[in-house]
């Protein structure tokens, strides 16, 4: 069971991360809004935590006989999870520790068009402000590396769990793709 979290973790952990660099390189360097790169992001991490899926189903069907129930299919693909959430939480970081602009201008190009898109929609300078103060606690949250770091975990984890319950549920049935 080890080899195979490990493996599909990885697996799962690099693509979700050379996906994640790109489009926030892609996003600094203003290719793409930082309203794309939510759904960009977010499907990326749909596409490679779908190795959750592979991962309970090549332990099933190689070292299970083709069958698994689902506590540990769900053990499986929440090691995948897990791995492949701490892959991305660590590239996240390095990938700020080796940007040229660092965080702090991150953050700040990301507070900008927050704030310019509340303008246009409207709002009130009451909400301007208080997004603006949001936005500058997030932005001194994130100087600390454990908090980006914890942030990170938060933004994949859930995904991951609830993918490796759906898969977890459907692999316990020996007829769903059979080996």
């Amino acid at each position: 069971m080890q080899k195979i979290t490990l493996i599909f973790g990885l697996l799962a952990g690099v693509i979700v991360s050379v996906f994640m660099v790109i489009t926030v390189w892609l996003c600094e360097n203003g290719v793409i809004t930082f309203d794309n790169s939510d759904v960009i992001g977010y499907g990326s991490i749909v596409i490679a935590l779908s190795m959750i899926f592979f991962g309970i189903k090549s332990y099933r069907d190689n070292h299970r006989d083709g069958m698994i129930k689902f506590g540990k299919g769900l053990q499986v693909g929440m090691l995948i999870a897990l791995v492949a959430s701490l892959i991305y939480a660590a590239a996240g970081e390095a990938y700020y520790q080796l940007s040229p602009d660092g965080q702090a201008a991150f953050m700040d190009k990301y507070a900008d068009h927050h704030i310019k898109k509340m303008k246009e929609n409207g709002a009130s300078s009451t909400e301007i402000e208080q997004k603006a103060k949001e936005m500058a606690e997030l932005k001194e949250m994130t100087k600390n590396p454990l908090a980006r770091f914890v942030m990170a975990l938060a933004i994949i984890l859930p995904v991951g769990i609830i993918i490796a319950v759906i898969s977890a549920a459907v692999l316990r049935k020996r007829e769903f793709l059979p080996a």
